[in-house]
């Protein structure tokens, strides 16, 4: 009897959010789903990774594998790369860039490894069309990543395009002093344990972000949907048939939406924070209920409901402990309400005078942070 197939895709996570994106996998529906370190395996077929792209929202980017091979030298990182079939991805009117990913591998240089990664497929489809496709590190038709571990190469094209964390919602950039990436917002919701049912705010919204992940969620909007082209459109092989079944892919996520959702508020003491989330979420398609206090003014509108926050800290924005004592001295008082909050300093816990009921470490870029999350009784 044979095994399962291997999964032929994978989706990347910021670290400590793997779990967070394997469960919404599941919860889509897809296929062969195992976490793994810096993400998640999963899908049997293509298309697949056609609808993940359009419907996940804690993914980073997603990969499709293309083979494995030993390579402990560069000519048998070549010879491997040399070995797959480029013709469905490039031809000489493309352009490519290659990432490389190494661990305890005798090949310990990226760029060496990313150089000879691309020699050996511009070789190839030079010999095949008698010219070959440029490099471009900023807006490549194609990016390649190739992974060595313990000298053993694994070769990925990436269907992704641009980060998946790019909504297309921000209209003013970087609005806020340190706007959080939008799909780390929505594995904080995840993690966090609301149900998408019970209202929900943010004290502290800045640019607005989690509240309006909060709104897409709930109303089951794709963040896909607004997205102008994805990676895998841009690939030699995407032809009329596949632009037909992405179409149908997208008008299945459209129809999931639902009219209307729980209650989403934000608030901060930012004016000019706060137009650029009204203007973001507008670009959303969602409702979202922005107005300027501060957080010591919050307080339960009802008997149930949820604060998720990112507070300001330290390494990326001036915050004192004035802020953190009133932030704690607000939450005490929202019983019955649970709280999550994304802790970038110790002196965050402290302020807050509950028991956290947990505690996950999740990382935003390179910084170390605490989830907390706490059910206030």
């Amino acid at each position: 009897m044979t095994g399962k197939p291997e999964p032929i895709l994978f989706a990347t996570a910021a670290r400590g959010t793997e779990g967070a994106l394997r469960d919404e996998l599941r919860e889509l529906g897809f296929r062969g789903v195992r976490a793994d370190r810096g993400g998640v395996h999963f899908g049997r077929v293509l298309d697949e990774g056609f609808r993940a792209c359009i419907e996940m929202r804690t993914a980073i980017r997603v990969l499709l594998r293309l083979g494995s091979f030993e390579a402990p030298s560069g000519d048998a990182l070549y010879e491997g790369v040399h070995g797959i079939d480029w013709g469905p991805f490039l031809t000489a009117r493309h352009t490519l860039a290659v990432r490389s990913y190494l661990r305890d591998s005798a090949l310990s240089h990226s760029q060496f490894v990313a150089q000879r990664t691309k020699d050996a497929v511009v070789d190839q489809l030079r010999a095949r069309f008698g010219a070959r496709p440029s490099v471009d590190l900023d807006d490549p038709d194609v990016t390649l990543f190739v992974h060595v571990v313990r000298d053993h190469a694994t070769m990925y094209v990436d269907l992704s395009g641009s980060s998946l964390h790019k909504r297309g919602y921000r209209v003013r950039g970087d609005a806020g002093d340190a706007p959080l990436k939008e799909s780390l917002a929505a594995c904080i919701l995840r993690l966090s344990g609301w149900d998408r049912e019970r209202p929900l705010v943010d004290p502290m919204c800045g640019s607005g972000t989690i509240a309006i992940e909060a709104a897409l969620w709930s109303r089951r909007i794709a963040p896909g949907l607004t997205r102008e082209r994805f990676g895998f459109e841009r690939w030699a092989c995407h032809d009329g048939a596949a632009v037909r079944r992405t179409a149908e892919i997208r008008e299945q996520a459209r129809a999931k939406v639902l009219p209307v959702g729980p209650l989403i508020q934000g608030q901060d003491t930012s004016l000019d924070a706060l137009a650029g989330a009204r203007d973001s979420a507008r670009a959303a398609g969602v409702t979202v209920s922005f107005k300027r206090a501060s957080v010591r003014d919050l307080a339960a509108d009802g008997p149930s409901g949820m604060v998720v926050t990112n507070p300001p800290y330290g390494e990326r924005i001036e915050a004192g402990e004035e802020l953190y004592r009133d932030m704690g001295h607000a939450f005490a008082g929202l019983r019955g309400w649970r709280i999550a909050v994304l802790a970038g300093t110790p002196a965050i816990a402290r302020a807050i005078k509950l028991r956290p009921e947990k505690g996950l470490i999740v990382f935003n870029g390179d910084l170390e942070c605490r989830l907390l999350t706490y059910d206030v009784r």
